[in-house]
């Protein structure tokens, strides 16, 4: 196969385009009681956005509102026997959560140290530091051998990419969730419509892995940019 041509951004210009056309929302709604760390930025809705001079990042970080936090985990019904990893971990509130909620174990994979600093400081805060690690590095070379649940909150293009790693390292009946974006051909188990979010309509997309992975679905080349 084709070697996929990295994608890198300046996050500089993210920061400002998305500013620009990210509505934020307000503090009407009902949230379930999250971390001091957490909640001042669960309520206010806004897009935290992290723009390190010192890291290349495949996507922005934009972080996910709690009440999306709460239905993928929901939607991939997570367990205490569960073990919960996050691509692109932020600030660490999906496995920050998958552990309070859920008393599952989480693994959060960021490649930016200071979000990986803060996410350690919010599970201390939260008091799940024995059941949520974070570790630093890039998505496409995490170890996914130790998940049952796999996390995302990523571009459709990475999405894709990663698809041949997940269900070539995941084992059947494994979930992979993704905050608004789809998987290429892969067609999803489950829509779930949130309504209005962040950024227009926010949706949760869920999928099972199969027990035997169709051959099209490991060959992603018509479905991205190759060189």
């Amino acid at each position: 196969m084709s070697r996929l041509r990295p994608i890198t951004i300046s996050l500089s210009a993210a920061l400002l385009v998305l500013w620009a056309v990210l509505p934020l929302r307000g503090t009407g709604q009902t949230v379930d009681p999250l971390p001091p760390i957490l909640q001042e930025e669960s309520l206010t809705e806004s897009a935290v956005i992290s723009d390190s001079d010192t890291v290349e990042k495949d996507v922005p970080y934009v972080s996910t509102s709690q009440r999306v936090v709460n239905r993928m985990l929901e939607a991939a019904q997570v367990t205490s026997n569960d073990v919960v990893i996050d691509l692109g971990s932020g600030d660490g509130r999906i496995p920050i959560a998958a552990a309070q909620r859920h008393g599952a174990r989480g693994i959060g994979v960021e490649i930016d140290p200071e979000l990986i600093a803060k996410a350690r400081e919010n599970a201390e805060a939260a008091g799940v530091s024995d059941l949520v690690e974070f570790r630093q590095g890039d998505l496409f070379e995490a170890d996914l051998g130790e998940a049952t649940v796999v996390t995302l909150y990523l571009w459709p293009e990475i999405n894709v990419k990663l698809r041949p790693k997940l269900l070539r390292t995941l084992d059947p009946g494994d979930r992979i969730v993704s905050h608004d974006f789809r998987m290429g051909d892969w067609e999803p188990d489950r829509v779930i419509d949130l309504g209005p979010g962040k950024i227009g309509q926010e949706t949760v997309y869920l999928w099972t892995v199969p027990a035997s992975v169709p051959e099209d679905l490991l060959d992603i080349s018509d479905e991205v940019e190759v060189q």
